[in-house]
């Protein structure tokens, strides 16, 4: 597999160009392709350059908006609802992310719900950017069906991923971003493009059978969720709280109404946000400091997100997979 390196700089000028050149203004454009590059930044392949011609696809069949310009309304003094207007996600989330934080410090939680927007990244971002402001941030979103419930062989769920991130004075926060599969769809991706197997029992085969071959999960095939029962649960009230409590589409109706052009398909998104300040009061901080001390004490622990916060220091050039550059420059001709 040859490999191509790209500054950071150049990683969000490509993603950009292409954006903008498939139907993207410049708004939404800078929105998707700053998500894109922190993505690949971090270290997050498959939640970086590679969703690009995801996203060209979205726009190319009229799926997605790339003018979008997203609303928000009150719905309570603390619940905000933002409208996405057929976007992408990180436009929707750019609108209403600071009227989020802005109500949490003054309430103590804050909740924004996401509808008629096109999810296709990392949910970090948004969690972090809440904890970067001395908030706690739960974020999770549904999917397309591609995973089976435990006991089934038949998809209903999306991989339906959360994430949560917990501030910390002086140092990264603690933020986890995972899917309820036991694999995000991407990555098995990643690793049917790049030839590597995965874990056995990821997924099973359009028999029904466990598989370790990615190409198998994700033609024909379904994931399984993480845990078995217990990842079943949890995915099942991720569908709750991104569809039925913020009134959008469960993963079974966004899989109805999709095209498949093989963009992200429309849904909405949870986002809760907490002060601990305001809940726990003075010295919650230090409380919680104690408690990741003991952990990272411990012998082979580390905290979540710090394996990220450590790419992140890295200014240096990415290694991006080399035909998929050629793809991408391929959709600006």
């Amino acid at each position: 597999m040859s490999e191509t390196s790209l500054t950071l700089k150049e990683i969000y000028d490509l993603a950009l160009k292409t954006l903008k050149f498939n139907g993207c203004d410049d708004y939404n454009a800078d929105a998707v392709a700053t998500t894109v590059s922190h993505a690949e930044r971090d270290g997050s392949v498959s939640h970086g350059l590679f969703r690009i011609p995801g996203y060209v696809a979205a726009l190319k069949s009229k799926k997605a908006k790339g003018d979008a310009r997203p609303s928000q309304i009150f719905l309570t003094q603390n619940a905000i609802r933002v409208d996405g207007d057929h976007g992408f996600a990180p436009t929707a989330i750019k609108v209403g992310i600071s009227s989020l934080i802005e109500t949490t410090k003054k309430y103590g939680v804050g909740v924004l719900t996401i509808t008629n927007t096109h999810h296709f990244a990392a949910l970090w971002h948004e969690t972090e950017a809440l904890a970067e402001e001395d908030l706690i941030g739960i974020a999770c979103t549904a999917y397309k069906p591609s995973v089976a419930p435990a006991g089934a062989k038949k998809p209903l769920f999306g991989t339906n991923p959360i994430s949560f991130a917990w501030p910390r004075k002086n140092n990264s926060p603690v933020v986890y971003d995972m899917a309820t599969s036991t694999m995000a769809m991407g990555e098995v991706q990643v690793a049917a493009r790049d030839g590597h197997k995965v874990p056995f029992g990821t997924g099973l085969d359009n028999k029904g059978n466990k598989t370790d071959d990615p190409k198998a999960i994700a033609d024909g095939g379904v994931l399984l969720t993480f845990g078995d029962y217990k990842g079943s649960a949890i995915a099942m009230m991720i569908e709750l709280l991104a569809a039925g409590l913020v009134g959008d589409l469960f993963s079974f109706e966004a899989q109805k109404v999709d095209n498949n052009d093989g963009g992200p398909a429309r849904g909405g998104e949870f986002i809760m946000a907490i002060s601990p300040q305001l809940i726990a009061g003075e010295g919650w901080n230090e409380h919680a400091e104690k408690f990741f001390h003991q952990m990272t004490s411990m012998e082979g622990v580390r905290l979540p997100g710090q394996r990220r916060h450590n790419n992140r220091k890295d200014n240096g050039p990415r290694k991006i997979n080399s035909e998929l550059v050629r793809k991408i420059k391929k959709l600006t001709e």
